[in-house]
């Protein structure tokens, strides 16, 4: 079992972020302006940093080393903040074009799991937790198999199986990467911190947000009743039990 990074640190005022681009793959999928006035971002640049959403591991794959910003002095990686909120956007924007039905979510770890959940619950689609059982993408024959026609991964070292078979498939993926996560085969990267409890809770919140805005199914933020602290894992039972995983299983919402 693989132990959580250690990524929840406060974030100083002068780790600011830069701009990034988006990828070719999500190009039809646009960011939308921000409702309030943050700079054009859909929040404030003080909660991303107070949820550590920015805070990386201190390893970087070829494939996210683009979306660095700089490094800490204890050598975690910080990742940019405009480009997180780009590509939040861009995520929500491409996920609410399709039948929420037809998207799964995936979700390994606990934090993960929590935050994941509440989000496939709150814009009404399919949420696999743990491990992907093999064939439940590919094998109509299965009693299980899902006809997906685009898949949520909260971490790709997890959740190889779904992007496995989602690859086979040419179903789309979008993915929340770490900089020690793998990029082959997602057509849209959401970089952020996505073993934080804090981080996968405002990620997902502000994901289920913008789904339901952009689907028009809530006309602004006022009408969105949930709140961060609804997607996120309580900590209970010491300092160890914050990093336990549930095991393997599968669990498709009907």
């Amino acid at each position: 079992m693989e132990e959580e990074e250690q990524q929840n640190g406060e974030a100083s005022p002068e780790e600011q972020p830069q701009q990034g681009g988006e990828p070719a793959a999500a190009a039809a999928f646009q960011a939308a302006p921000s409702e309030a006035d943050n700079n054009g971002m859909l929040v404030g640049t003080n909660e991303y940093l107070e949820v550590g959403i920015h805070i990386a591991t201190k390893t970087k794959s070829a494939g996210m080393k683009k979306f660095i910003y700089k490094v800490r002095e204890d050598g975690l990686y910080l990742l940019d903040l405009k480009t997180i909120d780009s590509k939040i956007r861009v995520a929500a924007g491409m996920i609410a074009a399709y039948n929420p039905r037809d998207v799964v979510v995936t979700a390994s770890r606990i934090y993960a799991i929590v935050a994941a959940e509440k989000f496939a619950t709150a814009i009404g689609s399919r949420f696999i937790q743990g491990r992907v059982t093999p064939g439940i993408f590919t094998n109509p024959h299965r009693d299980d198999y899902i006809e997906a026609k685009l898949i949520m991964i909260s971490d790709s070292r997890n959740e190889k199986q779904a992007i496995k078979e989602a690859s086979m498939q040419s179903i789309p993926i979008v993915a929340l990467s770490d900089t020690d996560n793998s990029t082959k085969f997602i057509d849209l990267i959401i970089p952020a911190n996505n073993r934080g409890r804090k981080s996968l809770a405002y990620i997902y919140y502000l994901l289920a947000r913008e789904v339901l805005k952009a689907r028009g199914d809530i006309k602004d933020n006022s009408e969105f009743k949930l709140q961060p602290q609804d997607f996120e894992a309580k900590a209970e039972g010491g300092p160890h039990h914050q990093f336990a995983q549930h095991a393997p299983q599968i669990e498709a919402q009907a």
